[in-house]
């Protein structure tokens, strides 16, 4: 599979090649281009060269293009979704959902080119006016993560191009060949050549250098982790950048003692092994009432004895393989410190064995109870299926648990009092909470953290602002 530069698919400066992997089986999937620096400064100079023709365009023809790419991505949903599980490892059905997640971002930005609106502001001076225009950040490079291959180019490239931008996606080395196939839906939708350009990588390093080193690319988009992300951002601030940033997570799931305990711990394991627990908004540490703790967890128990591991390709299969072996030892490691240091496993706590699992990344569905704030699941993100849960006696105590983090990503409160739920949603240090709803994202609402899971909004009208520069005129009369 070769790089997309300037209109045309190309092969690698250096000619080399990398392969893509199946987590669930181990085999080979295909081939791509294995970028390196020469690369991405060929992307770079195609997106800045292109970049003049591109925001020169109406946001009408913008739209019309992003509306045919919508139209594409579903015509192609059953294909992108079946790469996205023999590459990623998610189960067909997610697989599915997230290309229709992706899709929207393409239709909701098309509608949002065309509300790019300034404002004309009042003068003290009767002879003079102030007007304000919104107009692209220029070129805009984006750092894509592999756990939601497809969804997660559509919601930085989709702003960017209604913004009247032009891109560079630097995709995942896990993921590259969904990253091919969702440029494919942007050549055949009509985006002009060096718009949209794609440079896949085995080493991520030199390319991402290229980008935070050009003081041609004035935007970058990064979603992954918090020690990368800091680097970035730091890197990026040499050439007053400016950056959006997506990190990690450490989502607390705080359910209280007037809620029913049953319905919680159902909505506890829906979000919990989302994609096999590797979702930045996945529930890290389940903070439950003393008084409905043992409830709560027979019923998690009973729907995680439920969930069928597997290949994602396989009928019946609910929770996939992690991504790699460091993810596996990740999963170990944070199991064995919790049992040492008092934990008990109520369910799982280990890899699968076994023909089915042998070639795959595969660990068991876990729960952990007894568990307690000095444990390493405590601070350190687990991204995969384990499930620790930690009891609390008050609310003020529940809350200073939750936000005894420096993640503040995602949170979620269970609780039947309809006060007690905005107070607490409004205690806690998370950028969005779910309340008896395990799902508070969409391409229509701001998806973003704050303090150390990252900077700005993704989605939303404060998606496309994230590419929008604000130019005043002062007008003498």
């Amino acid at each position: 599979m070769p790089l997309y530069i300037d209109g045309e698919w190309q092969s690698s400066a250096s000619g080399k090649t990398f392969a893509s992997t199946n987590p669930a089986t181990g085999l080979v999937l295909g081939d791509v281009a294995d970028g390196d620096r020469t690369d991405a400064r060929r992307t770079i100079e195609a997106a800045a060269s292109a970049l003049p023709r591109w925001r020169a365009r109406t946001a009408y023809e913008r739209a019309d293009i992003l509306l045919a790419a919508h139209r594409i991505m579903l015509d192609r949903r059953d294909e992108l979704a079946t790469l996205m599980t023999k590459e990623q490892g998610k189960p067909l059905r997610m697989a599915l959902t997230e290309v229709g997640y992706a899709a929207d971002f393409l239709m909701w930005f098309a509608e949002e080119a065309k509300r790019v609106y300034g404002e004309v502001i009042p003068s003290a001076r009767a002879d003079q006016r102030f007007v304000t225009l919104q107009q692209p950040v220029g070129v805009c490079a984006a750092i894509t993560p592999w756990n939601y291959p497809i969804s997660m180019i559509t919601r930085k490239v989709a702003p960017a191009l209604a913004a009247g931008c032009t891109s560079v996606l630097k995709p995942a080395e896990q993921t590259p060949l969904c990253a091919v196939e969702t440029f494919r839906v942007f050549a055949d939708a009509g985006v002009p050549p060096g718009v949209v350009n794609l440079v896949t990588c085995s080493d991520p390093e030199a390319v991402a250098d290229e980008i935070l080193t050009e003081p041609a690319v004035r935007k970058v988009s990064f979603t992954g982790s918090t020690e990368v992300g800091k680097m970035i951002a730091a890197r990026a601030g040499m050439t007053m950048k400016r950056v959006s940033m997506e990190l990690g997570g450490h989502a607390p799931f705080l359910v209280f003692p007037d809620a029913d305990p049953e319905h919680a711990a159902k909505g506890a394991a829906l979000v919990k092994f989302l994609n096999t627990g590797q979702a930045c908004i996945c529930p890290n540490r389940f903070i439950v009432h003393r008084s409905i703790a043992e409830s709560f967890l027979a019923t998690l128990r009973t729907r995680v004895e439920k969930l069928v591991p597997g290949d994602g390709l396989e009928k019946g299969t609910t929770v996939g393989p992690l991504i790699d072996d460091v993810a596996l030892k990740k999963m170990e490691r944070q199991v064995d410190d919790a049992v040492d240091k008092g934990a008990t496993i109520v369910i799982g706590g280990s890899r699968l064995s076994g023909q089915k699992f042998s070639n795959g990344a595969f660990f068991a569905p876990t729960i952990l109870s007894g568990v307690t704030p000095d444990m390493l699941i405590c601070s350190e993100e687990t991204f995969g299926p384990i499930a620790p849960v930690l009891v609390f006696d008050d609310e003020d105590e529940a809350i200073a648990m939750a936000n005894a983090t420096s993640y503040g990503l995602a949170g979620y409160v269970y609780t039947r009092d309809i006060g007690r739920a905005i107070r607490v949603a409004e205690a806690l240090d998370f950028g969005m909470i779910g309340i008896n709803d395990i799902n508070p994202t969409s391409a229509a609402v701001p998806f973003g953290g704050i303090k150390e899971s990252g900077l700005g909004r993704e989605g939303a009208r404060a998606g496309i602002a994230e590419y929008l520069d604000t130019k005043v005129l002062g007008i003498a009369l």
